[in-house]
């Protein structure tokens, strides 16, 4: 029987935490592309954010779907690229609220999202960690 890790990486609560990768992924990506097409000179760097921000959830959703070991450890860069961009930003459009005329996903810790973009890395560490401790209990019995 083959390896299960990228079958537990991607079964029960990792679909959801997929699924939301997946939304956030597209929602970031028509976001930035409609920002950056109609007014990139009025934010230009929220709205550049907010691509960096799609493409990290594309890497993640990506990664966290195939749950290859490979893939695995991409997908744990850029959560934790995620995660720092969240606290970043966050931390940024509160304490200088000027260089954010406009918001980013990540701006006031997703506040515009329902705080989600500051939950969802450390749901996916939390994911990609408990996953593979089930693997090495598995290996070990």
């Amino acid at each position: 029987m083959p390896d299960d890790l990228a079958t537990r990486t991607r079964s029960g609560p990792g679909r959801l935490l997929i699924a939301v990768y997946a939304i956030f992924a597209v929602s970031a990506t028509a976001r930035s592309a409609v920002q950056l097409t109609t007014h990139l000179g009025r934010a230009p760097l929220a709205y550049l954010l907010s691509a960096l921000a799609a493409v990290v959830y594309i890497v993640a959703t990506v990664c966290l779907a195939r749950g290859d070991l490979a893939s695995r450890r991409i997908a744990t860069i850029s959560i934790l690229v995620e995660l720092a961009g969240v606290l970043g930003v966050g931390t940024w459009s509160l304490v200088d609220p000027a260089a954010f005329p406009d918001a980013t996903v990540w701006s006031d810790y997703g506040q515009g999202y329902g705080y989600i973009p500051a939950v969802l890395p450390l749901l996916g560490l939390w994911w990609l960690r408990s996953t593979s401790a089930a693997r090495r209990q598995a290996d070990a019995g």
